[in-house]
């Protein structure tokens, strides 16, 4: 496989008319091009695909995190094809998790963590007093996730593992932070990184080894529309505005959308 050309989503962030009432309305929005990916240069990445149990076992959990039915539909309609084809290409795989507790034995896992060393130490935090410690327990309590989900989330979190279709295999690379998926990249000279997983708006945006944190390091950051789903709010949920929002952020901040059939095809085409 010498090289790829794909369909590839781009928003046109571009030109405001001001003849108009709301001279945003003159972008250009959602376009699409030929473009090349460098298999040897690129790696899919699975981020924070969690098995947060059932309803039943865990309400508090669902009931908060509303996302979770969509995650697991994905994680069995879309991985599976998805992944086997990254599998049988050129392209690394690569997963990040929130914590190490349910992977530090795994070979992938041993391999970032030998190449970047033992995680960084916490930040400095500021100091805390009674009027802070107040708004941070009124925010957990009322805002996310709530006071009665807490229980749940905090017994969900004690077991969570991957959900069946997500699990990584063999040595795929396995980090729990941006220094070790960093240290993936550079290792593999990958500079180009495709995230799949969840939510668009959250963690593959801003947790440890999401798009802002890998983007410092120079490296594009892209997302399958169809491998993810975002947080969603009340006024969003129905028409899942929220990941719309979050792609073109992707977009416009960070790399390229790719659709997930556009993408398998490329590979699989490419390998012929």
């Amino acid at each position: 496989m010498s090289g790829i050309r794909l369909k590839s989503w781009f928003y046109q962030q571009f030109d405001a008319d001001f003849g108009r009432d709301v001279p945003g309305e003159g972008y250009g929005g959602w376009k699409h091009a030929e473009l090349p990916l460098n298999p040897q240069t690129t790696a899919v990445v699975v981020m924070h695909a969690w098995d947060c149990g059932t309803r039943e076992e865990y309400p508090g959990w669902h009931r908060a995190v509303e996302y979770i039915p969509r995650s697991y539909e994905i994680c069995a309609r879309v991985f599976p094809t998805l992944l086997g084809a990254v599998r049988r290409s050129p392209l690394r795989l690569y997963h990040v998790v929130s914590s190490a507790a349910y992977c530090r034995s795994l070979p992938g896992y041993q391999r970032s963590l030998a190449l970047a060393g033992p995680p960084p130490s916490r930040p400095a935090q500021v100091s805390s007093d009674p009027v802070l410690d107040e708004l941070r327990s009124f925010r957990r309590d009322n805002s996310f996730p709530g006071k009665n989900n807490i229980p749940d989330i905090e017994r969900g979190g004690r077991r969570m593992g991957f959900p069946r279709g997500a699990e990584p295999v063999g040595e795929e690379g396995i980090a729990e932070n941006g220094e070790q998926l960093h240290a993936l990249c550079h290792a593999d000279s990958v500079n180009h990184l495709v995230y799949a997983g969840f939510a668009i708006n959250w963690c593959l945006l801003m947790s440890p080894g999401g798009m802002l944190e890998m983007s410092r390091y120079g490296i594009l950051c892209s997302a399958l529309r169809q491998a993810v789903t975002a947080v969603e709010n009340r006024e969003t949920a129905r028409r899942e505005l929220n990941k719309e929002l979050g792609l073109w952020r992707v977009s416009v901040a960070f790399g390229m959308v790719y659709d997930v059939d556009d993408f398998v095809r490329a590979l699989g085409a490419a390998s012929d």
